[in-house]
């Protein structure tokens, strides 16, 4: 019965879909765990750090969302990090309505600037560098879904599994700043901050998605 009831629990956890930094029991138990964790945190970290760069360079707010996008699936990390070395899930619930939070604050100062910007267009500058830094972020997505999906696999963990999924579809969403660059190139002005606002509608979902899992499973606990 025991058996039973642990792999219902498990299933139920990998049903409801990607995490955002709430994970399963058998992740915060091991090292292994952690350590893939933080490995696509510091590629994303440092994917939304070059991004940054380049957005100072161009003013785009495509790619200030898709970074504003990176930096927050990054930060999604820190619960998980935080309860292995307080070992305390108490400390990982609290520190996971911190990470939903900040998601939702970016998305309203992604989605704020891109209206902005759509009200009063601009034209942003080094289109070259906004491609590569859209290139970048395909790469940096690819990257952290194959360690999480592999040390989701060797670990048998749905929660990574999921976030390895959703990573990999992030990867696509950072193409919308190559489209984004490629449609300034032809005087298209208007795609910047449109493709903005869509990617601002992205991690609003993402910041719903994480706030259901807290719940959820605050829910199952209680």
């Amino acid at each position: 019965m025991a058996h039973t009831h642990a792999h219902t629990h498990t299933h139920t956890h990998a049903e409801h879909g990607h995490s955002h930094g709430l994970v399963d029991r058998s992740i915060t138990r091991s090292r292994a765990g952690l350590r893939a964790v933080a490995l696509s945190l510091l590629v994303l970290g440092l994917t939304a750090a070059a991004q940054a760069v380049v957005f100072l360079a161009s003013g785009s707010v495509a790619l200030l969302a898709d970074l504003i996008h990176n930096a927050g699936d990054a930060a999604t990390a820190i619960p998980l990090g935080l309860a292995f070395l307080l070992r305390s899930e108490r400390a990982e619930r609290g520190a996971g309505l911190a990470v939903v939070a900040a998601i939702f604050v970016s998305a309203c100062v992604a989605g704020y600037e891109s209206v902005d910007r759509l009200l009063h267009p601009q034209t942003p500058n080094a289109l070259g560098a906004l491609a590569v830094a859209g290139v970048l972020g395909f790469l940096g997505n690819l990257v952290a879904a194959q360690v999480r999906l592999r040390a989701g696999r060797r670990l048998d963990s749905p929660a990574l599994i999921a976030d390895g999924r959703h990573a990999r579809a992030d990867a696509w969403v950072s193409l919308g700043v190559v489209g984004s660059a490629a449609a300034l190139a032809l005087g298209l002005t208007a795609v910047d901050p449109l493709i903005g606002i869509a990617i601002t509608a992205l991690i609003l979902r993402i910041t719903w998605d994480a706030w259901s899992t807290i719940r959820h499973t605050h829910a199952s606990e209680a």
